[in-house]
């Protein structure tokens, strides 16, 4: 695991922590068909995948008013208007799981770092009550020690706080952590919270190439941690 010793000095990292979607799962078709079912019963036209690809990442509230809007710009979408949208989106997505799939290389990569005692976490924009069941859906319910979503603290990425809460309930330093992601999003997070962030390029990133948010690794796959 050269590239990660690389990132801390020469030893691995005690702490590696993980975004979901779209550097773990590709979770995007199912959360295009919740949308398009939301939009449907709202009188709306559906939108497909290819756009909910562009808007996810920012959590369930900021996709149901891109969604609203049609575009990646929702200023304009109402509060009143949001939180109908979002209560039935939730609904909806709790039931749409079926075509979720695991990136290649992930199961490896948290294999060899859970034989060698690295401790895990995912640290998602997800609603916490969504992460649990998919991790163990896809086959990867025992990895992580700790799980924060995007409603466990008050603050969601790209504030640092959930990777500095993760940070303090391991015990581990800055120097000592890594945080893996794959948007402007997680590189910014990783950032404030003073921890090396290594980015996937096959990621949501709102269309925009990763390595544009300067991470501190861009990698296509994370076999390429091994």
């Amino acid at each position: 695991m050269k590239p990660l010793r690389a990132l801390c000095a020469g030893e691995l990292p005690r702490l590696v922590m993980f975004d979901l979607d779209g550097t773990l799962v590709d979770s995007v078709p199912d959360l295009a068909t919740a949308v398009d079912r939301m939009l449907r019963e709202l009188g709306r036209e559906p939108v497909g995948v290819e756009c909910v690809r562009q808007w996810v990442g920012n959590g369930a509230r900021v996709l149901v008013r891109r969604a609203l809007a049609g575009g990646l710009d929702h200023s304009a979408v109402g509060e009143a208007e949001t939180e109908q949208a979002l209560a039935r989106f939730l609904d909806i997505y709790a039931d749409c799981h079926e075509l979720i799939t695991l990136y290649p290389g992930v199961h490896e990569l948290l294999e060899a770092l859970s034989t060698a005692a690295v401790e895990l976490a995912v640290v998602t924009n997800k609603p916490e009550r969504f992460v649990a069941p998919l991790l163990e859906q896809v086959g990867l319910g025992g990895y992580f020690r700790w799980i924060i979503g995007g409603d466990t603290l008050p603050q969601q990425k790209p504030d640092p706080a959930a990777l500095l809460q993760v940070m303090r309930l391991a015990g581990v330093s800055q120097a000592q952590s890594l945080f893996v992601g794959d948007s402007r999003t997680d590189v910014l997070a990783a950032r404030a919270a003073g921890v090396p962030c290594v980015a996937v390029s096959y990621g949501y990133n709102h269309g925009r190439p990763v390595a544009e948010e300067e991470p501190a690794l861009v990698v296509d796959s994370l076999a390429e941690l091994l």
